[in-house]
C-alpha cells in the first residue's frame, strides 16, 4: 500500500483509509468516511471503495447498505485457499473482485480480473556495482545471498538454512543473510536454526540481521546477488520481485506468483515446494559461475521493469474501477 497508493494518487483522486499509520498522503479516518461518504465525485454518481481485507470490506458494505452512501465495492484477494461461507458472502457482495494470481482466482466464486502486484522500480534499483555494494555491508565474502521475510516454518526459513549449511562450505566467496522479524512464538525455531549454523561453523557466513527498517531492506536487496524465497505456502510473494528489481537473480519454490515472475536459467529458477535436495542442487549450480549469476541479476532487473512495474499494477486496477463506474452509470 505504501508503494501503490501514491502511484494511484498520481493518476486520479484517491484517499487512503490509514488504519496502520503507514504515513501515506491524503489519509482519512473512519470518521471522515462517515461524514463525507454521501458526497459525489465530479462527473460520477458513485465512488469506489477498494479493500483488501474482509473487515475493511465489511465496513464498506455497512456504508453502502446501511448508511446508503454511494459506494461501489471492489475487493482484492491474494488468498491461495478456499475460504468459508461468511468470508465468501462478504466478498460476493462486491461490484468487482480482483485476484492477484490465477491460483488465488481459482478459489473465488467469481472474479473480474487478475492483477499481480507490481514493484516501484525506482525505489528498488540496482547499485552501480554489486560487488562494491556487498563490501559496504561489512560481511565476509565477495557475493551475497539473501532471504527476506518472517522467520517461521511456513516461509521455509529452515530450508534456506539447511541449504546454506550444506552448500556454502564449497563456495567461500559467498555469504548468506536472513532479514526478517521473528515473532516470540517462533523464537525456539530460530534458536534451533542458529544452533545448526553454529554447529556447521558458519556463524560469520550465515547471518541473521533481524527486522530491518525500509531503508536497510533496500540496501540489502542491492547488496545481494541472489535472493532465495522458498515458502511452503504463499499468496503472492513480493520479495523476489523487489530483489530482482534491485539486480539480483532468484531461486524460489513453486508457490504464489513465483512461476510467473521467473524464467528458469534466465532470472534464476523455480523449484518444487519443500524439496531441499532440489534447492541444494540448484544453489550449487548457480554459485559455480558468479559472472553468470550477476548477468542473471541484470536480466531480472530488465524483466521486472518491462513487466512488473507498480505503474502497470495501478493502471490495471483503474481499468477495473472504470468498468465498475461505467456499469453503475449505465
Amino acid at each position: 500500500m505504501r508503494a501503490l497508493v501514491p502511484v494511484q494518487q498520481g493518476m486520479r483522486s484517491t484517499a487512503f483509509l490509514d488504519r496502520g499509520r503507514m504515513g501515506v498522503d491524503h489519509a482519512v479516518n473512519i470518521g471522515d468516511v462517515i461524514r463525507h461518504g454521501w458526497s459525489l465525485p465530479e462527473g460520477h454518481s458513485r465512488r469506489i471503495w477498494h479493500s483488501r481485507r474482509p473487515m475493511d470490506h465489511l465496513l464498506g458494505l455497512f456504508c453502502r447498505s446501511v448508511l446508503r452512501q454511494p459506494w461501489e465495492l471492489v475487493y482484492t484477494s491474494p488468498s491461495p485457499r478456499r475460504h468459508g461461507l461468511f468470508w465468501r458472502a462478504i466478498v460476493n457482495r462486491s461490484s468487482a473482485v480482483i485476484a492477484v494470481t490465477d491460483n488465488a482466482a481459482s478459489y473465488l466464486d467469481w472474479h473480474n480480473a487478475v492483477v499481480p502486484h507490481g514493484v516501484n522500480v525506482d525505489t528498488f534499483s540496482p547499485p552501480p556495482d554489486k560487488i562494491a555494494a556487498w563490501q559496504e555491508g561489512g560481511l565476509p565474502g565477495k557475493y551475497g545471498i539473501g532471504t527476506f521475510g518472517r522467520i517461521r516454518p511456513s516461509k521455509g526459513t529452515d530450508l534456506f538454512v539447511d541449504a546454506m549449511c550444506e552448500v556454502l562450505p564449497r563456495f567461500p566467496e559467498f555469504t548468506a543473510i536472513l532479514a526478517g522479524l521473528c515473532k516470540p512464538r517462533y523464537r525456539q525455531f530460530q534458536d534451533e536454526l542458529k544452533a545448526k549454523v553454529e554447529s556447521a561453523g558458519l556463524l560469520d557466513r550465515i547471518v541473521f540481521l533481524g527486522d530491518l527498517d525500509f531503508t536497510n531492506i533496500k540496501l540489502w536487496y542491492q547488496r545481494i546477488s541472489l535472493c532465495i524465497a522458498v515458502p511452503r505456502s504463499e499468496g503472492f510473494g513480493l520479495t523476489p520481485l523487489e530483489a530482482m528489481s534491485s539486480g539480483a537473480a532468484a531461486l524460489t519454490s513453486s508457490e504464489g506468483y513465483f512461476p510467473m515472475m521467473i524464467s528458469p536459467s534466465i532470472h534464476g529458477d523455480v523449484l518444487p515446494t519443500g524439496d531441499l535436495p532440489a534447492l541444494q542442487k540448484a544453489l550449487a549450480k548457480i554459485l559455480k559461475d558468479p559472472e553468470a549469476l550477476l548477468h542473471m541479476g541484470q536480466q531480472a532487473r530488465s524483466h521486472v521493469v518491462a513487466h512488473h512495474s507498480i505503474e502497470h499494477e495501478a493502471e490495471s486496477i483503474h481499468a477495473v474501477y472504470d468498468e465498475v463506474l461505467a456499469r453503475a452509470a449505465g
